[in-house]
């Protein structure tokens, strides 16, 4: 757990460092660096719901639904940059907080996803890295996984593979072979036959 709040405070640092320049385009299809980091803030209150949720029992969903997520990174992405800025380093700041809050009871209990998947409070974290991390390399300044630590890029692929359960087994760089399990842009990733892998869609 204490590796995964590292990740946490790694990812977030990255992120701030590319929250340049919002209004270009992001590497998300239709997305401007705006929407990302609106999204990243908005990923934080909602998780600071279930966190809520994890600590007293009362029932509260990362949003209220799919479209009011939707209409709240569009809305968002209209402020201003210096505001966005604010938002995201307040959140992020706010959900560390909440984590700090947390009683060893708490962090085992049960909260739900977006998805509907019924999760221990001791998720919540590994979901944050997951959103700080492949966004900071989604904002499109030139970060890439790379530039993620190796754990953390050991820990994705195992994560992606668990869920997905439909990839091929794969061979190339770690960094390479998370962004392509990752939906990502990537290169030097050949199935076993030599092939080079066919590119799946995106995950997070």
């Amino acid at each position: 757990m204490a590796r995964v709040h590292e990740w946490i405070d790694e990812g977030t640092t990255l992120c701030r460092t590319a929250l340049v320049d919002l209004a270009a385009p992001s590497s998300l299809p239709g997305w401007t660096r705006r929407h990302v980091a609106a999204h990243l803030s908005l990923n934080a209150e909602g998780l600071g719901n279930l966190v809520h949720w994890a600590r007293t029992g009362e029932e509260r969903p990362m949003y209220p639904s799919a479209d009011a997520r939707n209409a709240g990174i569009e809305a968002g992405a209209l402020r201003p940059e210096d505001e966005l800025r604010t938002w995201f380093d307040e959140s992020a700041g706010v959900l560390a907080g909440a984590f700090a809050e947390l009683t060893d009871d708490q962090w085992q209990a049960s909260v739900r996803t977006t998805q509907g998947a019924t999760i221990p409070a001791t998720r919540i974290p590994w979901m944050r890295s997951c959103e700080v991390f492949i966004h900071a390399v989604d904002l499109g300044t030139g970060i890439t996984f790379a530039d993620l630590p190796d754990d953390y890029l050991q820990a994705l692929c195992e994560e992606i593979r668990t869920q997905r359960g439909d990839v091929p087994e794969v061979r190339g760089p770690l960094a390479e072979v998370a962004a392509y399990l990752s939906g990502r842009p990537y290169s030097d990733v050949l199935t076993t036959d030599g092939q080079p892998a066919a590119p799946l869609t995106p995950w997070l």
